[in-house]
């Protein structure tokens, strides 16, 4: 079969053959509809061999992933060949605490959460192979390329938004920081489940048009006047939430400049921007977050949001060989919304 592999440190990724693999007791293969390309391959792309932790390369990278049920492992009785299903993707040990919630996302076990495409082999690929039945989630008719990033930035930005809502109350406003691939379905969820007033800032003109689009309620240029006009959209008391999907330095400070008094600042994106926390360094009772990903339920919500009409993921399709250009663009931020590649399918 065809996958996309990251085969050496700081070289771009490449289409291979690869075997097909053979699911063991409880696993299931998956012919792969659709694959997400994301901001997190390219964190992986970037970092030097001492800085990857997951062992050696080559990498089938895709952590996103919709596919078709092609066979079944010994044990593994839940699915039939043929079902259409998405994969959750942070996969936890399934025996520790947070695991037995369901909130494989924090799972305490020493070896931590292992995904595919990034500790394990991915989805960009022909076929992908899914270690348990709990991380499968039924497609229920959506279609898989507009479906596969619920997992990822659908779920992310459900989980960030979620534990903020007692803060999104009417007359609240919740500032968006980076309309990009997570930030655009942030402001669809926040739009669907509460009354907050929706401000969005970026520092593409394009993006805050495309924000508009999907639900903003106000679009602000990411400068450094944008504090103050944040301050002033809100009436002087500043924004009850805050979701960062950059967490650079810029951006964080931003964020701690326009958070109210007893706001919740979310820090979702994986920059490396870090603000002090101590007395009157933040407004009264302002808190900081840093989630990661989302629970298993929390995947079944994001589907049913979307399967409802209340979220739509804009995407931009590419094939396998097409997806290391693809990744170029999206280190330049040229993808509006997500990218998504479709391998091509073969029999096992």
């Amino acid at each position: 079969m065809k996958a996309l592999q990251y085969r050496r440190f700081g070289a771009l990724p490449e289409v291979v053959d690869v075997p097909v693999p053979v699911p063991e007791p409880g696993q299931v293969l998956l012919s792969v509809s659709a694959a997400g390309l994301c901001h997190s391959d390219l964190h992986i792309m970037e970092a030097t061999e001492s800085e990857y932790r997951f062992g050696p390369l080559p990498l089938t990278l895709g952590h996103e992933a919709a596919g078709v049920v092609a066979a079944l492992g010994e044990g593994a009785d839940k699915f039939s060949v043929g079902d259409q299903v998405l994969v959750y993707g942070p996969w936890g040990c399934g025996q520790c605490p947070h695991c037995a919630q369901g909130k494989e996302n924090y799972c305490t076990h020493p070896d931590g959460v292992r995904p595919p495409g990034i500790a394990v082999p991915g989805a960009l690929a022909d076929y992908v192979l899914v270690d348990a039945e709990r991380h499968l989630v039924p497609l229920g008719g959506l279609d898989p390329v507009q479906a596969v990033s619920l997992t990822d930035a659908g779920l992310s930005s459900y989980h960030a938004v979620k534990q903020s809502l007692p803060k999104l109350t009417a007359g609240s406003h919740a500032v968006v920081i980076g309309a990009g691939g997570l930030g655009h379905i942030a402001i669809q969820i926040i739009r669907a489940l509460s009354a907050a007033t929706v401000i969005a800032v970026d520092v593409s003109e394009d993006k805050l048009g495309f924000a508009l689009e999907v639900g903003a309620h106000q679009a602000v240029p990411s400068d450094e006047h944008a504090p103050a006009v944040i301050r002033k959209l809100t009436r002087g008391f500043g924004a009850m939430a805050v979701f960062d999907f950059v967490g650079a330095q810029q951006t964080i400070e931003l964020a701690a400049r326009a958070i109210a008094t007893e706001g919740e600042i979310t820090v979702v994106g994986a920059g490396v921007g870090a603000i002090p926390v101590g007395y009157r360094t933040l407004p009264f009772d302002a808190s900081i977050r840093a989630p990661f990903w989302g629970s298993r339920h929390e995947l079944w919500e994001v589907v049913e949001l979307a399967r409802s009409g209340h979220l739509r993921v804009e995407v931009e399709q590419c094939s396998l060989e097409e997806a290391p250009f693809f990744y170029e663009r999206l280190k330049r931020g040229q993808i509006r919304g997500r990218a998504v590649a479709t391998p091509g399918s073969r029999e096992p």
